[in-house]
């Protein structure tokens, strides 16, 4: 029934999947912390997810444009589930726009294989990791993805490597203009402090520590997989691949740099995650077997959620 459904890209599939996380984003506020909202906070929430479903289109978009996978809703699909692993991460603001901007940095950075417009396409994805540095200052090490991508692409025009410095200092600019008309030039120095303190009382917490390590685990297996299965696929979408799972580990690294108790910056992870399980599900070619895999990887996050919910 679940792979019938999200097998295939339909409109529906995306009703369904927001209408999950339209439920799972008030309970998590509501229940999970107990928040209470006047009509301004209820608005900002609702900007808030309004971002949050943004971001799964912007998934759908560069999955398909891309050809990551085959044409289904997959993608989206554990997009969406590995919020419901996470649930706390719905509280998180900053996660859910430093999210979509190192999207937005991964598309661009993704589109260069075509080798058309390069240094325009780098310079994007620079604007947009030093944007998402703005929620969480550690995200600029993002960058090294950038590097990453003129390396492997057009690593001997000197000019490919000076771009990113560009991008760096508009963001610097514009972002010191704003703050000097709101009169709040001390943002930048408070902000981008790159202090780090290992959040001990998180990760000694059986529960998070535990579902951590097993999201890690699962999602290199698939990735190990997908690599695999690659083996006999085109350099171009080699390449793409490689780049997504060294997004995946700048993932974690930003989850440890950034451990403290109000901060959730693992939502950054789950597009290159939600791109290695579609690839793994894709592979199983018996039907009734992937549609125990697909049920179970709807299950399970359903009752951690509402297991949170409960404990909580």
């Amino acid at each position: 029934m679940i792979s019938s459904i999200f097998g295939k890209t339909k409109p529906i599939n995306f009703i369904i999947v927001l209408s999950f996380l339209f439920a799972a984003f008030w309970l998590v506020h509501f229940v999970l912390y107990n928040s209470t909202y006047d009509i301004y906070e209820l608005f900002l929430q609702v900007l808030f997810f309004a971002v949050l479903a943004f971001s799964i289109f912007v998934v759908d978009f560069i999955v398909k444009r891309n050809k990551i996978t085959a044409p289904n809703s997959f993608a989206i699909l554990f997009y969406a589930l590995l919020i419901l692993v996470f649930p706390e991460t719905l509280s998180d603001r900053s996660a859910i726009f430093c999210s979509l901007f190192l999207l937005m940095a991964t598309r661009r950075l993704i589109s260069i294989r075509s080798l058309k417009n390069i240094k325009l396409k780098v310079f994007d994805a620079t604007l947009w990791v030093m944007v998402s540095s703005l929620f969480y200052e550690w995200s600029m090490i993002y960058l090294v993805l950038v590097f990453l991508a003129i390396y492997i692409y057009e690593p001997k025009n000197i000019r490919n490597w000076m771009v990113p410095l560009t991008g760096v200092f508009t963001v610097f600019m514009i972002t010191y203009c704003v703050l000097v008309l709101s009169n709040k030039t001390e943002f930048l120095v408070n902000h981008y402090q790159f202090s780090f303190e290992f959040n001990v009382a998180y990760f000694s917490e059986w529960a998070n520590s535990t579902k951590l390590v097993i999201y890690v685990i699962l999602t290199l297996l698939a990735m190990i997989f997908a690599f695999l299965k690659l083996g006999k696929a085109g350099l171009g979408q080699i390449v793409t691949m490689r780049l997504i799972g060294f997004s995946f580990v700048l993932g974690i690294i930003l989850k440890i740099l950034t451990s403290s108790a109000d901060a959730h910056p693992i939502m950054v992870t789950f597009f290159p995650a939600a791109v290695f399980i579609t690839n793994y599900v894709e592979s199983i070619k018996k039907p009734n077997i992937k549609e125990v895999v697909l049920m179970v990887s709807v299950f399970i996050p359903l009752v951690i959620l509402l297991t949170t919910l409960v404990i909580k």
